[in-house]
């Protein structure tokens, strides 16, 4: 091959270069970038809320992400307590209202995991029962014994009842749990002792405990407590009674995912609810009602710092020691009528959950 041949054909690269050559380097994109425009924010120095015409506590705004329309969290109603976690629409860009959920007895047994017994296996308890019972526990009125709650004797309103809980955790995409939950990627069961607890937990008596498993059976027969849940524009879900509740009643017991406080930490599930407060912060214990839960996760809060909101409470939350396990109970402070809205005091321990904007 002649000089002149050999310049004209072209050297072809060995195969180890060819694959060097096939991928740029970031520095080598960055240098040849054309046309590339930063993005400056300038724009969102001047934003106002929508609601109150405040650019004030900008840290607190929320911009829709489909009209960008700014909001305080406060300003919102329902309230958005922490920021959330992915796209964000204004009330005006979101759906409305979910609608209501129908659904059929068939429906209902299966949402609840009702077990069908026969009448030969479990008896069935009576309201006159159920108030013979309540007569032998509040015998000692002294000691201020829990109540069981009385279900609704009208088997239809229960249904109803029922159905308005099934239709709000369908619209949370949440299943029902009567029981607290534990998986293998969050806390373990036996991480939930009570005697890990800093400065010790009360222990739930026997004859409480024999109540609070008198109610769980009742669940299980589809038997449930009074009360319905609503829809409200201002207040989003929330729970009333649906017939008279007294005093001391155990209401529900506070149920979800148990895991780690500290893998919760940004977490922008605006139920959480405190379970183990531990000695040893690592070990300390949350439960978590974004996936499974019951009506607890419906219950709202007052405000602390309006007295007219402190009146509202009808409810408070308590911690006890279950068979050496953290439960969370949430029993009537005094009578509550047909129709009363039931709240409680989201800060019972902590006194850290923001609630001077709540209604």
């Amino acid at each position: 091959m002649t000089d002149d041949q050999s310049s004209s054909v072209p050297i072809q690269p060995s195969p180890s270069r060819r694959r060097l050559r096939k991928y740029k380097s970031i520095t080598d994109i960055i240098n040849n970038a054309v046309n590339c425009a930063v993005v400056e924010h300038d724009d969102y120095n001047d934003t106002v809320c929508d609601q109150c015409g405040s650019g004030d506590r900008d840290h607190q705004i929320l911009l829709c992400d489909k009209c960008d329309k700014a909001y305080h969290m406060t300003c919102l109603r329902p309230i958005v307590v922490r920021v959330p976690i992915g796209p964000w629409y204004c009330p005006a860009c979101s759906d409305q209202p979910p609608p209501i959920k129908s659904f059929t007895q068939t429906k209902i047994f299966d949402f609840f995991k009702i077990k069908k017994c026969t009448a030969s296996a479990v008896k069935r308890i009576s309201p006159q029962d159920s108030r013979k019972r309540r007569r032998r526990i509040v015998h000692h009125k002294k000691r201020r014994r829990l109540l069981p709650f009385i279900p609704s004797e009208d088997t239809e309103r229960r249904l109803e009842q029922m159905g308005s809980l099934a239709s709000a955790l369908t619209s949370l995409n949440m299943e029902y749990s009567d029981d607290l939950t534990y998986s293998f990627d969050m806390a373990p069961r036996w991480a939930n002792a009570a005697m890990y607890e800093k400065g010790g937990m009360q222990v739930l008596s026997k004859e409480d405990t024999e109540t609070l498993e008198y109610c769980n059976s009742m669940l299980k027969r589809g038997e449930c407590p009074p009360l319905l849940v609503i829809f409200d524009s201002c207040e989003g879900y929330t729970v009333e009674a649906d017939g008279l509740i007294k005093d001391m009643t155990l209401i529900t017991e506070y149920v979800g995912d148990v895991d780690y406080i500290k893998n919760r930490e940004h977490d922008d599930c605006d139920s959480m609810m405190t379970l183990l407060l531990a000695s040893n912060p690592s070990k300390s214990l949350v439960i978590c009602p974004d996936k499974r839960g019951n009506i607890a996760r419906f219950i709202n809060g007052i405000n602390n710092f309006s007295p007219e909101a402190k009146k509202k409470q009808n409810l408070k939350c308590v911690r006890y020691s279950v068979n050496g396990e953290c439960r969370v109970l949430l029993v009537a402070t005094r009578d509550i009528a047909k129709g009363e809205r039931l709240y409680y005091d989201y800060n019972g321990y902590e006194h850290e959950y923001p609630t001077h904007h709540f209604i």
